[in-house]
Order: C-alpha cells, then structure tokens, then sequence
C-alpha cells in the first residue's frame, strides 16, 4: 500500500469546497509567514521582546471582538461574501503592517494588527459551517481535515521560499521583502472565489429566510452544552498562546538559529503536520475519537516538554539537535488532532449551534491568545525564560487533553442514546 494511498480519500470532496479551501490556503500562507517571522522582523526594527508581544496581542484582539457577532450574524446567511472579504482585506492590511513597523507608526501598526486579525474571522469562522452545509457525510472529516491542513500547506510555500531567498541573499531578501511579498501573493484567493461562480447552482446558501425565522422560534441556543464542549478548546488555547507565537523567538534567542534555519526547520514541520493531518480520516475510522485525540495530544506534550527543557543545557550543541527534533514531532502530533477535535465538537453541540461555537471557538483562541501575549509580555519583563513559559503550556495542554477525553466519553454516550445526528 502506497505511503499517499489516503489521497484518494479527497478526490470525492465537493468541487465549491475544494475552491473555498483553496482561497483560504492563501489566507494561511499570508498567516504562517507572518507567524514565523514577524517577530524576528520586529526585533530587526528596535522592539523590545515585550513590545513584540503586545503589538502581536492586537492581531488576536481583533479576532475576539468580531468573532461572536459574525458567528450570530452568519446562522441562515450566504457565506460567499464573508470569503471574498477575508482574501482583500488579510493581503490589504498585511502591507499596511509591515509599511507601518519600517516607517516606526506604532498607532497605526496597532490600528493594523487589529484590522488585519478581524478580517482572518471572515474566512476562519464561516469555512466549517459552510463545509458542514455542502458536503456528504461522508466527506465532512476528509473536508475539514483539508481544511485545517492550509495552515500546513501555506507554511510548507512560506518555509521553502524564505529558505531558498535566504540562501541566495539574506540581505536583499530581508523579512521586509518577504513579508511584503507574502502579502502581495494572499491576493491568489480571489482567483478561486471568482471560479466558484460557475457552480453556484451547487452551493447550499439558498436557505429561505422565512423558513429559517420560523424554525428559529422553536429552538434555543444550548448554551450548557456549547460551554462543555469548548472547555477544553480554552484550556489548549491558553497554553498555546503562551507558546506558539514566539517559538521563532526562541530558536533565535535561546539557540541561535535565524530567519533562514528555521525557515526550513518550520518547512520540514508544514510537511510533517500537512501529512499526518490528511491521515485524519484513515486514523479517525481505525482508531476512532478516544485514541485518536488523546493520543496524539500526549505524545505532543512530552515533545513540549523535551523542548523547552533544552533552555537548560542550550551551550550544548547537541541541544539544537534535540529542540529542532522535538519541534518536528510536536507539531504534527498537536495539530493532527485539530480536524477531528473541531468535528467532535460540531457534532456534539448539533446543527442549531454550530455557527456560534464556530465564532465561539475563534473568539476562544483570540481572546486566550491575548490574554496570553500579555502575561508573556510580563514574563519577559521579569525575565523568566522560555523554557518556565514553555512547561506551562505544557501543563494546560495536559489538563486540556484530559478534558477532551471526557468529552469524548460523553459524546459517545449521547451517541449512544441517538442524541448526536453527524
């Protein structure tokens, strides 16, 4: 059996999904790029480690405050409009970031960030919905696994390209340049929006607004259940906030490895986590939820905690070896639980209440990742080291894995009693 044979799992998913996702690989090329390397661009342009995570805050401020009303306004609309506003604006105000960083515009670079992470909520909040509106039972987990491994996708582009302009002229190819380049090329998803004209008649946003009013009057928002099922989402996402944005930081301040070394390192890990993501379906009808999840969010703990512990005995040059290891098992481990985790949830909660813990769940993540910036932002002040940030998220991944388990016990549990319908 052939290493790629799971692909064949994807050729049945809907053509106008397949177009959406494709818009919204260009949206997370602009956001994985930004992710690895805006901070070291800050850092090239004066700003303090606390700066750099105050500034990267309002990205994730601006998602929280759009994110519950867009997930109110968008139950019974067309999501089409929300996707071509996603791929204008994420390019649009990714320019005026980085114009504004050179130029020292600290007001306006806020103004930006908070723009710029309001208008990812257009394409990150309404994609699962619509997926769940136009695909096949059978295809939901292969689609939104798809769907998730853009992130990958656009890290696999991004890491390749600054590695390959990083040894041909660093100088030139500056994180200047390729931000702005990156910026310039999210503009890409428009193409795919505009083709998806032609299978309109395909598209399941027709839904009357009569019949939608009345259906509402009979059903309420459950908010008991919403709440359980996003528990353990706030727990995962308040570690991570502590740590993923500022895991190039500390590869370039910790073991000294730059923009064009962890480039690949970030290149080689997109491959890793966009192949096993794309297993998801495979893994999930094997295993099932309850090995799956926790699993995969353990072995991914211990990696965590390998890496941050490299700190310790950084003058070692074995250590380099050790974090970059660790960072490669991590991050296919951790993300590869993300499709299955986002489904379980979906399902859990039922139809009614799916486009508010859809926007509930950015909101979660946004809002984590703010209040997470700021309490590094005040660690390094009083200069606590990567490493101590580091195993606290891996103590909140913890709790937020045994959460997830229990959720899947009683998901299976109301499965059971024919209260979850997929």
């Amino acid at each position: 059996m052939s290493i790629f044979s799971f692909i064949k799992e994807y050729k049945h998913i809907e053509k106008p999904i397949k177009y959406v996702i494709a818009s919204e690989f260009f949206i997370q090329t602009v956001n994985a790029t930004f992710m690895n390397i805006f901070p070291l661009y800050m850092t090239r342009h004066g700003f303090s480690d606390r700066d750099i995570a105050i500034f990267i805050t309002f990205r994730f401020i601006g998602v929280f405050i759009l994110a519950i009303p867009l997930g109110k306004f968008i139950k019974n609309k067309k999501l089409m409009p929300f996707f071509y506003l996603s791929n204008l604006l994420v390019p649009f105000f990714g320019i005026a970031v980085v114009i504004f960083i050179s130029l020292q515009l600290k007001i306006l670079t806020l103004i930006s960030l908070l723009l710029w992470g309001a208008s990812f909520t257009f394409m990150q909040i309404p994609i699962f919905p619509f997926i769940l509106r136009n695909s096949s039972k059978k295809n939901q987990t292969a689609a939104i696994s798809l769907s998730y491994s853009t992130w990958s996708f656009g890290g696999i582009l991004s890491g390749l390209v600054i590695a390959l302009l990083d040894y041909i002229n660093p100088i030139f190819f500056d994180e200047q340049f390729i931000l702005m380049l990156f910026s310039i090329i999210g503009f890409g998803g428009l193409y795919f929006l505009i083709k998806l004209k032609s299978f309109n008649e395909l598209i399941n946003e027709d839904l009357l607004e009569d019949n939608s009013q009345e259906l509402n009057k009979h059903q309420h928002t459950d908010w008991k259940l919403i709440i359980k099922a996003l528990t353990p989402t706030l727990i995962i996402a308040s570690g991570a906030g502590l740590t993923i944005p500022f895991i190039s930081l500390f590869f370039d301040k910790v073991h000294n490895l730059h923009k064009g070394g962890f480039s690949v390192l970030s290149f080689i890990a997109s491959l890793l986590v966009a192949y096993f993501a794309m297993l998801v379906p495979k893994i999930k009808t094997f295993i099932g939820y309850k090995i799956a999840i926790p699993g995969t969010q353990s072995l991914a703990v211990i990696s965590l905690v390998a890496l941050a512990t490299t700190q310790f005995y950084n003058t070692n040059p074995i250590a380099l070896i050790i974090a970059s290891a660790c960072y490669l098992l991590r991050q296919p481990l951790m993300n590869m639980a993300g499709p299955m985790t986002s489904e379980l949830v979906l399902n859990y909660v039922g139809k009614n209440n799916r486009e508010i813990t859809s926007a509930l769940t950015s909101a979660i993540w946004s809002g984590s990742w703010v209040i997470s910036c700021l309490m590094v932002g005040f660690m390094f002040n009083y200069n606590i080291s990567f490493a101590n940030i580091f195993l606290v998220t891996s103590l909140l991944y913890a709790i937020g894995v045994i959460l997830y388990y229990l959720l899947i016990l009683d998901y299976n549990k109301r499965e059971s009693a024919g209260l979850i319908k997929e």
